[in-house]
């Protein structure tokens, strides 16, 4: 297992971002319990409000009863004048601690008030919805003192339904609306509490069902990329963990599977090398020996060995360099090297094939040392794998372009080497997967399939960047870019 991979593995996804199955956790989840919580909130605040409000019209309903309006009625029928009614109503009134009785005479003056104290005439919303009614209103608000009160107030009428006055009877909602505030915060606070248990508990669920699976998520695609030393720590005895065993198991098999393959082909490879360079030599030695006694026919099928068993010899070669690429053992042999030498040496050699076979080469490379630490003959293996390609692709009769030129990057000295050509290009499904190994975009044109994914990875050992860009019908450019170890010595004529 490799223990290191996992921590860091493990570390990075510990604060994941907030997206994918958690953000629509968060949303839908998260969120309905808050709109949900929310609304109790608001449910249960109006029905304390609403049960402390009836609690509170009860008493006040209490006074302008039926009873005390039947009195009042019976002493002015009785000739009794309403000051005096009222004096005496006042005397036996039985809700002085908790409510305010006011009499209020024909002409819609206060004639007595239970406090005490003399009321000048105001607005009294409630007083007139009764006579609007002809029978009761109902006011809650401010008075002019800018106390909340509750009032009620019933007509008085004689049995003729005659309007003699009115009974109002009030009460303050102050410290009725701060027992209500203080009972609504603390269940405020109450609701938000049981909110933060249940929020902790999503992040706790999160963590340990969200964060395993999305290392298993980045496990698997490290594996998918040929990354088999990825392995899945197991964290708990459930159906996550059962995954990760079975990820753990599968990335196994495949390394050993893996691993056989490329034994198979480096043995396969080196036990094939040996007959091809034999059967290669004897034909060549036979091509160049004395043909003046061999027929025509014979001459050509000895070309044909050693053009074919040359084609064998290299198709061997990739893929020993596959198998050393595989196995980690691709090394370099470094030493100081002109990249641009190389690169004119590889073009000569190129150069006369491409006209031979009716292509157009064109280059353009600065005639400027271009030092580098670098492996001689592996840069001219990219760079003819690289020609090659190009050829294979294009139509006979159409031009290959190179050029080379020194660039930065992030301030550091480059020699950028482009390789364009006129053949078919590579459709914009293909291009992503061209490096792959195995991968080919075009099935009618002879290849591994390998020769890419190993320039790729010598690019990558020189500390370099090889780029395709490809336009399908067009063409394709393919950039290198390989460090120097010093400077470009340019001049003024470059």
């Amino acid at each position: 297992m490799d223990s290191v991979f996992t921590k860091k593995l493990y570390k990075k996804i510990q604060s994941p971002k907030i997206d994918g199955i958690t953000k629509r956790w968060l949303i839908l989840i998260i969120g309905l319990i808050v709109l949900m919580f929310f609304l109790a909130f608001v449910v249960c605040t109006i029905t304390i409000k609403g049960y402390y409000y009836n609690s509170v019209e009860s008493i006040v309903r209490a006074g302008v009863s039926d009873s005390a309006i039947s009195y009042f009625s019976n002493k002015l029928e009785n000739g009794n004048s309403i000051e005096t009614s009222a004096t005496e109503f006042a005397d036996s009134y039985s809700h002085k601690d908790t409510t305010t009785l006011w009499i209020i005479n024909n002409d819609g003056d206060v004639v007595l008030s239970t406090n005490g104290f003399a009321i000048k005439k105001q607005v009294m919303p409630d007083y007139d919805q009764a006579l609007a009614t002809n029978g009761e209103g109902k006011y809650i608000g401010k008075l002019e003192n800018n106390q909340k009160v509750m009032a009620i107030t019933r007509l008085i009428t004689n049995r003729d339904g005659v309007e003699i006055g009115a009974l109002r009877v009030m009460t303050a909602l102050n410290d009725v609306d701060a027992q209500i505030i203080t009972i609504c915060f603390i269940l405020g606070l109450a609701f938000i509490f049981v909110l933060a248990i249940i929020i902790l508990s999503n992040f706790y669920f999160i963590r340990t069902i969200i964060i395993p699976v999305k290392e298993v998520n980045n496990a698997t695609k490290l594996i998918a990329q040929g990354n088999l030393d990825v392995r899945i720590e197991k964290q708990y005895n459930d159906e996550i963990g059962d995954l990760a065993d079975s990820i753990n198991t599968m990335a196994s098999e495949i390394s050993a599977a893996d691993k056989m393959k490329n034994d198979f082909i480096s043995t396969i490879s080196h036990e094939l090398r040996t007959p091809l360079t034999s059967i290669k030599g004897w034909g060549e030695t036979l091509t160049l020996g004395n043909q003046d006694n061999v027929d025509e026919l014979t001459k050509k099928g000895l070309q044909v060995i050693v053009s074919e068993a040359g084609r064998l010899e290299g198709f061997v070669e990739e893929l020993l360099d596959f198998s050393r690429l595989q196995s980690g053992r691709m090394q370099l042999r470094l030493a100081k090297t002109d990249i641009l030498a190389e690169l004119e040496e590889t073009l000569f050699t190129f150069r006369e094939r491409a006209i031979r076979e009716g292509y157009e080469v064109r280059y353009s490379v600065p005639d400027v040392p271009s030092v580098a630490n670098a492996d001689a003959n592996r840069l001219k293996q990219v760079f003819m794998n690289i020609l090659d390609n190009a050829l294979k692709y294009s139509r006979p009769g159409s031009k290959i372009f190179v050029k080379a030129e020194f660039v930065k990057v992030d301030g550091d000295d480059y020699v950028q080497i482009a390789i364009a050509d006129q053949g078919c290009g590579i459709s914009a499904e293909d291009l992503p997967h061209v490096k792959e190994k195995f991968y080919k975009a075009n099935m009618s044109v002879r290849g591994s399939g390998i020769g890419l994914a190993v320039t790729s990875e010598i690019i990558n050992l020189h500390n370099g960047f090889l780029d395709i860009d490809s336009v399908e019908g067009t063409g394709t450019l393919v950039t290198i870019k390989l460090p120097l170890a010093a400077p470009p010595e340019t001049n003024d004529n470059n």
